[in-house]
C-alpha cells in the first residue's frame, strides 16, 4: 500500500515559531497536557456530562488558560520552541453526532480550538450516532484540526502490517477529499499499538500520533505514543480537570514493555527516571485491574522496576505512576498494556 506523505507547511512551522512569542510576563513551559473526550451528554462510559463539560469550559476561559491546537503544539515541542505554561489541547476521538450538536457549538462560542479524530467507515456507511461528512467538513471549514482513527477503529496490532497500512491510507484519502485537507496527526484506536503498527503510521507522513495512556506530552516525548488524559463521567469533575491541565511530565526513558501489547501477563515493566524529577522516595504507581499501590522496586542509576501482584487481566490494563511536584501539581507518567490474547 502506498502511503500518501504529509509535508509540514512552511506557514504552520511559521506560526509554531511564534508561539515562543509570549508576553512578557507570561511563563514558558516545553510539556502540553492533552485532553481526549469520547461523547457529550451520551449513555456511554467514554461521555462527559454536559454540566461537566460547561464548567470545566468555565474553568478554561475563566482560569487563565491557554488552549493552543494540537499540530501547533506538536511541532512547537519537536522544534523545543516555549510554549505557555498554562497551555493545554483538546483532542476529541470519534466523530459522535454529540460533538457536532452539544461540544462545538460550546466550543466554538468560547473560542477554543480541538482536534476531532475521526474513523471514517462510520461516516462512509452514515452509521446511526456518528455525524456526517458534510457536519465534519464544516467544522474542517471553520479551523477545526480533522484527525486520522483509521476506517474501522480495528485492535491494529492484531492485524497484518499490510492491512494496517490500508487502514492508515484509505481513512487518510477519504479525510483528504471529503475535507480538502490532508490529516497530520493520528490516534491509534483503543490506544493500541506495537512496533509495526507504528512503523506504519511513521510512513503516512504523520507528525505525531496519540495513545490513550495517562500523562502529559513534553519536548523529549516519543512523538509516536503521545499520552493523552481521558475524561469522561467518571473522571470529569473538576478536580480531575485540574490534576490533568496542572500535571508534568515525569521523563522516563528506556520504558519496558516497548507498546502496549505484552506476551504474558506478567510482563516485566521498567523505566529510568530523569535526574531532573527529584528524589524517589513519594513515587507511587498504580494499576486499573489492582487495588493499591503497586510493589516498586528503585535501583542504580534511578531504575524502576515495578511487580504485579495479579496476572493481567483480558483488555487493556493502564498504569499511572505519580510523583509529587510543587505548588500542589504531580509529575505524571502512564502505561497501557494488553496481553496479546486479549483485545
Amino acid at each position: 500500500m502506498t502511503h500518501r506523505r504529509f509535508i509540514i507547511p512552511a506557514a504552520l512551522a511559521i506560526l509554531c515559531g511564534a508561539v515562543s512569542g509570549l508576553p512578557p510576563a507570561a511563563k514558558a513551559a516545553d510539556h502540553v497536557p492533552v485532553l481526549v473526550y469520547g461523547s457529550f451528554g451520551t449513555p456511554s462510559a467514554r461521555s462527559v456530562r454536559l454540566e461537566q463539560f460547561d464548567t470545566q469550559l468555565a474553568e478554561i476561559v475563566n482560569g487563565g488558560w491557554q488552549v493552543l491546537p494540537l499540530a501547533e503544539i506538536v511541532l512547537a515541542l519537536r522544534q523545543r520552541r516555549p510554549v505557555p505554561e498554562r497551555a493545554i489541547a483538546i483532542s476529541i476521538d470519534d466523530a459522535h453526532e454529540s460533538v457536532f450538536l452539544e461540544a462545538w457549538p460550546r466550543l466554538k462560542r468560547a473560542g477554543l480550538p480541538f482536534t476531532l479524530f475521526v474513523a471514517t467507515g462510520a461516516l462512509d456507511r452514515g452509521a446511526t450516532g456518528h455525524m456526517t461528512w458534510a457536519q465534519v467538513k464544516a467544522m474542517a471549514e471553520a479551523g477545526v484540526e480533522i484527525g486520522n482513527l483509521t476506517v474501522s477503529q480495528p485492535h491494529m496490532t492484531q492485524q497484518t502490517e499490510e492491512r494496517t497500512g490500508e487502514e492508515i491510507a484509505t481513512a487518510h484519502q477519504r479525510i483528504f477529499e471529503e475535507t480538502g485537507r490532508e490529516p497530520r496527526l493520528f490516534a491509534y484506536p483503543y490506544g493500541e499499538w506495537d512496533a509495526g503498527v507504528r512503523r506504519q503510521v511513521i510512513a503516512g507522513g504523520y507528525i505525531a500520533a496519540f495513545g490513550q495512556q495517562s500523562g502529559v506530552a513534553h519536548a523529549g516525548a516519543d512523538w509516536f505514543a503521545l499520552p493523552r488524559f481521558p475524561i469522561n463521567e467518571n473522571h470529569g469533575g473538576l478536580s480531575r480537570f485540574l490534576m490533568a491541565a496542572t500535571a508534568l511530565p515525569l521523563v522516563v526513558t528506556d520504558v519496558l514493555p516497548a507498546g502496549t501489547i505484552v506476551e504474558t501477563t506478567r510482563p516485566r515493566i521498567a523505566f529510568t527516571v530523569d535526574p531532573q524529577a527529584g528524589p524517589l522516595d513519594r513515587l507511587a504507581c498504580f494499576a486499573s485491574s489492582e487495588p493499591g499501590p503497586l510493589p516498586l522496586q528503585v535501583g542504580e542509576n534511578r531504575r524502576v522496576e515495578i511487580a504485579l501482584a495479579r496476572e493481567l487481566p483480558s483488555g487493556r490494563t493502564r498504569i499511572n505512576c505519580t510523583l509529587p511536584a510543587p505548588e500542589g501539581r504531580w509529575q505524571w507518567f502512564g502505561l497501557q498494556l494488553t496481553p496479546s490474547k486479549g483485545g
